[in-house]
């Protein structure tokens, strides 16, 4: 279905009917079907709202509106539309950055907060030849599964899986590509994250090479009250992929634990 608004359409992929809902934000490259087999698993237990970022999937690509507070705003629009009495965010790598800030506004009916794999809320550094780098990552295939090969997986995808990822990389839009490189990663929300007061997990891939393990014990969890971190054995950044059914089990857990009324 299509939510509109803020000048834009938002496509989000819904499945199940339990609350709390989780609601799935995804990273840079990728789209609402990312969550496809860690939703798939949680669907008959919970209600799941994927959501495709702008720019994204099969969302609208408006020329402008691609900050981090502006993700928010649109994910938060999407709950308002679909009105949950309760839910849990659940954000990977940029969309766990998103879910941050989301999370750090203390939105009526938040119960909880998931990380997977997420951006820190500190500014990512790199140098100009890296960030340069990035920012044509996803202008071919071959880009597309340089990166896919030698950054953002521990372990080989399943063939349709390696497929999807290459063609949702091909498809954002060119703003949308732009946006993280040269402005979400380099964003400073460590002012926001302090605010957060729900229960957090957050769940990283012990060889992941993008927001590593040690990174986020550093730069995360020291900032979020009560934030617990679980690492998965074996996996890298894109631990929806590589491993969905431990990612899926992780929140179901979580969620589990929650004091959801």
């Amino acid at each position: 279905m299509f939510i509109e608004t803020r000048g834009t359409r938002i496509h989000v992929t819904l499945q199940g009917t339990a609350e709390p809902a989780l609601v799935f934000l995804h990273y840079w490259g990728g789209s609402s079907r990312t969550w496809d087999g860690v939703a798939g698993a949680l669907a008959q237990r919970y209600r799941t709202v994927a959501i495709d970022h702008r720019g994204w999937g099969e969302s609208g690509a408006p020329a402008q509106g691609y900050a981090i507070a502006d993700l928010a705003d649109d994910a938060q629009a999407v709950i308002a539309a679909l009105a949950p009495r309760r839910y849990v965010l659940v954000g990977h790598s940029m969309g766990g950055k998103t879910a941050q800030l989301l999370a750090a506004r203390r939105p009526a009916g938040l119960a909880g907060l998931v990380l997977v794999a997420p951006s820190p809320p500190l500014p990512m550094t790199l140098p100009p030849a890296q960030r340069a780098a990035m920012a044509t990552a996803y202008d071919s295939p071959a880009a597309v599964e340089w990166v896919l090969d030698n950054v953002l997986t521990a372990t080989p995808l399943l063939p349709a899986l390696r497929a999807q990822v290459i063609a949702d990389s091909l498809r954002g839009a060119p703003q949308a590509k732009a946006a993280w490189p040269n402005g979400g990663m380099l964003e400073d929300i460590t002012a926001d994250v302090g605010a957060i007061d729900v229960p957090v997990l957050v769940v990283a891939g012990e060889r992941d090479q993008v927001d590593r393990v040690e990174t986020l014990q550093q730069e995360l969890l020291p900032r979020i009250a009560g934030a617990r971190l679980e690492v998965l054995p074996g996996v890298g950044h894109l631990s929806p992929l590589e491993a969905p059914a431990a990612v899926a089990d992780a929140i179901g857990r979580f969620v589990a634990q929650l004091a959801v009324p």
